[in-house]
């Protein structure tokens, strides 16, 4: 689900995962919104990841459960046996990923250790990722503003060296 918050604040839809959302949407019975239209969803969780990030009162996650309240239930629609959900099945789209997304940022502002939030630190990106790394460093994004602003510290040191 913290994947799905960042996917939502860095490109304001839920598309790029493509067939993995499309099959989370459907084995949920959910219609994705006409032209991925989440409306100020994106903006909200945006807030959200950024407070979290740097260390602010979560006041966007508290916006984000009074506009989106969670609805704790227990399921077993998969098979799986039972699990929490935060949302009932076959709500509409921009309703049901709110409630996931309050609840989860909920869980993180609260301090989820399982969970550790970044914002890139490549020149004029500014995107946010979730760091999964052994040891919770990681400063990039993605392998390619890591790559360009490795490639930029060389070579401005090699401009000041000649």
């Amino acid at each position: 689900m913290t994947r799905l918050a960042v996917e939502l604040a860095n490109t304001g839809t839920l598309d790029q995962h493509g067939e993995l959302v499309a099959a989370f949407f459907e084995e949920h019975e959910v219609t994705p919104p006409p032209g991925g239209d989440y409306g100020e969803l994106p903006d909200l969780v945006r807030m959200a990841l950024a407070q979290s990030v740097d260390g602010a009162a979560p006041e966007a996650v508290h916006r984000l459960l009074r506009e989106y309240p969670p609805e704790m239930h227990l399921s077993d629609h998969d098979g799986s046996g039972w699990h929490v959900h935060f949302s009932r099945n076959g709500t509409p789209a921009k309703r049901w990923v709110g409630q996931l997304l309050a609840a989860k940022l909920a869980l993180v502002a609260a301090g989820d250790p399982a969970v550790t939030l970044g914002r890139c630190a490549a020149a004029g990106c500014g995107n946010y990722f979730v760091d999964q790394s052994r040891n919770r460093t990681r400063r990039f994004c993605s392998n390619a503003c890591a790559s360009r602003t490795t490639v930029a510290a060389h070579r401005a040191r090699a401009a000041k060296n000649s």
